[in-house]
Parts: C-alpha cells; structure tokens; sequence
C-alpha cells in the first residue's frame, strides 16, 4: 500500500497539472502579450505531448527500470514546471508544457506498472482503489485551485508548488520502489511508435479542432482520416511484428475491452464532459466567479470523496458487472440533471444533483478500473496499463470535443452570438445519453467478471 500511496501523489500533481491553468489563461494572456485562446495552446501542446509519448512508456520501463523511469519522469515534470513558471515568453512556455506533457506520459502507465507488479491479484481491488482518486480529484479541483492561486499569487504560482511535491516525490520513489527491468532486451519498434505517435497526436489535435469556438472543419477531418489511417496501420504492425512496441493480446479478453474500450470510453467521455461544462455555464451564463463554481464543484469532489468510503464494499456485496450497469445508469442520468443546475434552483436541490453526480461518478470509475484488470495475467499487465492510459487519453479529448461540438452546434442552430443555457442543456443532456451507450457494453459481461479480484460470491444475484 506504501508504494500505491507514492504512485498516487505523483499521479495526482500530474493529473491536477492537465487542468489547473484553465482559470489562469487570462492572467497568462496579460503576461505574455496576447490573448487567452492562444496562451490555450499550452492545454494542447501538454495533452499532444501526452499522447504521443505513452506508447513508449512500456519499452523504456523494461529497458531502464520502472523505478529509474518513474523517477526520472517526475524530476523532469518537476523542471518542467519549473520552466513554465520562469518563461518569459510565450515560445518557452509552449516548450515546457510540451516538456511535461511528454514525461507525464511515464508517470500513469509506468506508475501502474510498479504498483501491479506488486500486488496479488486477489490485493489488486484495495490497491487500485488507491489509485482512483487522482481521476477523481484533480479536474474537479484544478481550475478552482488555479483561480484561487492566480487571484491570491500569481499564475506563476500554479507551476512553482510542483517543486516540493516532486522533491519528496523523487525522494520516496528511490527510498522505497523496487527497480524492475525486463530480462530480454528488445529493439525499440521505431515504426510503431511512429504509427502510434501520428495516429494519437492526429486524433488529439483534430478533436481540439473541433471543440474550438472557431470550429476548423478541414483540418479538423483531415487530421482524422489521417489517424484512422496510420491508427489502421499501427494495428496491422503491432499485430504482425515479432517484437512489437505495445502488445495488443489483452484485447482479446473481453472484461478489458469493455472496461477500456466500448463502455469504458463512453462513459469516460460522457463524465468526463461534465468539470469542463459546469464552470463555463456557471460562469458565462449566470455570471458566477471562478470562486464561486469553483466552491460549487467542491461538493462535486466532496461527493467523489464521499464515495471511495464505501465503494468497494458495494462492489464486494453486488459484483462488477450489477454496479457498472445500475450505477452507469445513474451516473448518466446525474449528466444530464446537472443541465438545470442554477442560481434559481432551490440550493438544497443544487447540491443534491451534485452529490449524486459526484458520488456515481467515484464509483463508475472504481468499477471500471477493477473491471480493466480483473481477468489481466502478470505479464499482460504493463501492455494493459499502456493501452488504458492511451484509451483514457482519447476518450476525454474525445468527451470535451464532443461537448464543445454540441455547444456551439446549438448556438449556431439558434443564430446567436453568444451561448445560452439551454446550449449548455442540450450539451450536457446528449453527454448523459451518450454514457447511457456504455450500458449495453456492460450488459456484454458474465454476472462472473471479476470475482476473485472482488470477492463478490454472487449471493446478491436474484
């Protein structure tokens, strides 16, 4: 548990990292000398950086050592940081976002690698349990964390508190993590990555495009043939190369193909769409400061908070499958009461809407990450790590997109210039239907899936 603790930290200042200059881009815009929507690149290049780098987090950590790996990562995202705080201009700041998105991109999946390799099978539901609440946390309290810090400091500031957390980070790695390298060397799959890196940077670039307020439909669809394409071949050599950089085998095996792939990235996407949609509404609708959603979403996190109490007791007594599809149900339906979310709204109904949001979204989370590697062999279990952070990478570029698609759609149906909350309804009620998808995937499961990693015995099955 020591170790999953560790890996969580740095998971979290890498999540919450992703999300917390949000509220800051105006202040950064001043700074620089230019406007907010291009000191927003910064969002980009960190998330294509990302993207891009994950494929080859597996090769690497077999090559020098999770630890050695892990660690470096963290030191250089810590510089990185660094960096961003010092730049004193815009080219530099875009570099060093680039530079942490890139070794952010070894700290998700290499993390998990170091916590699976430790852990039992029938251990993994209290270790991975650990591992949730960087996902939960961190895009739900980073933009009011940046507001506060840029208001009371400086946005400088929201880069600079890395430094600590990755120095102690960096210390508890090398004092207590095991380096674990492979036996065999390998060479590196070069036309893999290359495949993997133009599929991934196309697709996260051109779903930017389309969830821009200037909605660049060429290039947008461009870019996304472009990554059906090289994606289509980056299958065919993965499936066919004798050495290849990302294993696909755990495919095969259905509980991780839902819990990643078909219901794990709907739902990813649909709940994911919820932090980006509430703040804007809350704000440029009904005129709250950033303070002020940004305590709203509190009760959101506080809900997230709330759930971990008793979420693997729940998935103990019912099974995965029975939780993913009832509480899927209500985590879609949470989506969609967050449209009528208002300052009119009774405030005890506010915050009801919120916790039930929150509390289903905990929990759809746990289950689905359980569900991932419940049926996962040891040695499946790095390619497995990579393939669900690149899976989890897609799915919420892909959910912000397509809630940023739906909001501008409907202003444009409306011919107005400016969005409305019923542009924010029609947004988040799609997004709810959307999760609602995901059900039929978790349908798909044996009433078995996953047993021995959550002791279910089926005694709550009718």
């Amino acid at each position: 548990m020591q170790i999953a603790l560790i890996v969580a930290c740095a998971m979290f200042m890498q999540n919450l990292d992703s999300t917390i200059i949000v509220t800051a881009l105006p202040a950064m815009a001043r700074s620089f000398g230019t406007h907010s929507s291009r000191v927003s690149e910064g969002i980009t290049a960190y998330a294509l950086a990302a993207a891009v780098c994950i494929p080859a987090s597996a090769w690497l950590a077999d090559r020098i050592g999770t630890r050695t790996l892990f660690c470096g990562s963290i030191a250089l995202f810590t510089l990185a940081s660094m960096g961003c705080g010092l730049a004193d201009s815009f080219g530099m700041f875009i570099v060093m976002r680039l530079a942490q998105g890139g070794s952010a991109a070894m700290m998700s999946p290499v993390g998990r690698m170091i916590v699976l390799r430790n852990t039992a099978q029938r251990d993994l539901m209290p270790t991975l349990s650990t591992l949730v609440w960087p996902a939960l946390f961190a895009p739900v309290i980073g933009p009011a964390l940046g507001g506060l810090i840029t208001q009371t400091l400086s946005w400088r500031w929201i880069f600079y508190v890395n430094a600590p957390i990755g120095a102690i980070a960096v210390f508890l790695v090398l004092a207590i993590i095991p380096n674990h390298k492979a036996q065999e060397r390998t060479a590196f799959d070069g036309r893999g990555f290359l495949l993997l890196a133009v599929a991934v940077g196309c697709l996260s670039y051109g779903l930017d495009l389309l969830g821009g307020q200037r909605i660049e439909a060429s290039l947008a669809l461009a870019l996304l043939g472009a990554a059906c394409a090289a994606g289509y071949g980056a299958v065919r050599h993965l499936e066919r190369a004798a050495a290849p950089l990302i294993r696909l085998d755990v495919l095969r095996q259905r509980a991780f193909r839902v819990a990643t792939v078909s219901g794990g990235g709907l739902t990813r996407a649909a709940i994911s769409a919820t932090p980006f949609l509430l703040p804007i509404m809350l704000q440029e609708v009904y005129g709250l400061s950033p303070l002020q959603s940004g305590a709203l979403l509190l009760i959101y996190m506080l809900a997230n908070l709330m759930m971990k109490t008793v979420t693997n007791p729940i998935i103990r007594r019912f099974g995965l499958r029975r939780v993913l599809i009832v509480n899927g149900a209500i985590a879609s339906a949470g989506i969609a009461a967050c449209a009528w979310i208002s300052p009119a709204l009774p405030r005890t109904l506010v915050v009801l809407i919120l916790l039930i949001a929150g509390a289903s979204r905990s929990m759809q989370f746990t289950a689905m990450l359980f569900t991932t590697f419940a049926e996962v062999d040891a040695p499946q279990r790095a390619p497995a790590s990579v393939l669900l952070s690149l899976a989890q990478q897609i799915a919420v570029a892909a959910g912000v997109a397509s809630a940023a698609l739906i909001l501008n759609f409907s202003r444009l149906l409306r011919h107005a210039a400016r969005l409305e909350v019923v542009d924010f309804r029609v947004a988040l009620t799609l997004m709810g239907a959307l999760g609602a998808l995901g059900l039929f995937a978790y349908a798909s499961l044996p009433r078995n899936t996953g047993a021995v990693v959550s002791g279910h015995t089926g005694a709550a099955d009718p």
